[in-house]
């Protein structure tokens, strides 16, 4: 019985993964489907002509590509934001990103997911594309992911790597791993970061990295801050040289403004 509920968690797990890679990245065929998903190509067919059954993504004209349709908009219906963090920080990303040019953006966790509840993109041109509201990114390969299951207490941090570890998704358990030895927990709470070069899981796969740092409400963890810039501009180590103060203080400011606010 237990192995059949792993499965089905499995088989879940990878039909979301689907979902949201072909809402990612626009369009794309079995193969990519497959490589960026870590499942065989028969699986990304099986669960690809699925979603098309159930109307949530459809085959390009051509026939070899798919993409999601509007029915996926519908999944998001019910779904209300964190207003009360989001009001707190625009002000103040906003402020950051003229200050230093980059882009910077303000996420909680949902799920497996890192979710974008706002960000400054559209007040800069070094931006690639600004992420809407809802945008997701997997928690472990991401900075702002990284850096918001760090700050958990041991026993949520403990109960979500074993959540991650059922869905058991192959490009997450490198990462993965290295959270359960406990090496980069320690590294990113001694440090208050957390860091991502080339993000590989945005709508331009390697061509930005990111700094992220926690995010607290009244003390207790409630998501990250991340600034993100070109891969290409600079390396890691200036990144963080010239731009960890100002996101530092950003979200210390972000903080205060929230233990002005009432709670809802």
């Amino acid at each position: 019985m237990s192995g059949d509920r792993g499965d089905s968690v499995r088989a879940l797990s990878r039909g979301i993964a689907v979902l949201k890679a072909v809402n990612l990245h626009g369009t794309l065929t079995l193969t990519q489907i497959g490589e960026i998903c870590g499942i065989p190509y028969a699986t990304a067919s099986r669960i690809a002509q699925t979603l098309v059954a159930e109307g949530l993504i459809a085959r390009d004209p051509g026939g070899k590509r798919f993409r999601a349709t509007g029915l996926v908009r519908t999944l998001a219906q019910g779904y209300q934001g964190s207003g009360r963090l989001v009001t707190a920080a625009r002000p103040h990303i906003i402020a950051l990103t003229r200050k230093i040019g980059w882009p910077v953006s303000v996420t909680t966790r949902i799920g497996p997911d890192m979710v974008v509840q706002d960000s400054s993109h559209s007040h800069t041109t070094m931006a690639f594309s600004s992420p809407d509201p809802g945008y997701s990114l997997p928690m472990l390969e991401c900075a702002a992911g990284i850096a918001y299951l760090c700050s958990l207490p041991d026993e949520q941090f403990q109960d979500i790597l074993a959540g991650l570890r059922v869905i058991d998704m192959p490009h997450l358990r490198h990462a993965l791993e290295r959270l359960s030895q406990g090496d980069l927990r320690a590294q990113v709470r001694v440090h208050g970061f957390a860091t991502r070069s080339n993000v590989p899981f945005t709508r331009h796969p390697g061509k930005t990295s990111a700094i992220a740092v926690p995010l607290f409400d009244r003390g207790e963890p409630a998501g990250a801050l991340t600034l993100i810039y070109f891969a290409s501009a600079m390396r890691m180590a200036e990144a963080v040289n010239r731009l960890l103060p100002d996101l530092r203080a950003a979200a210390s400011v972000i903080e205060h403004s929230l233990d002005e606010l009432p709670l809802l």
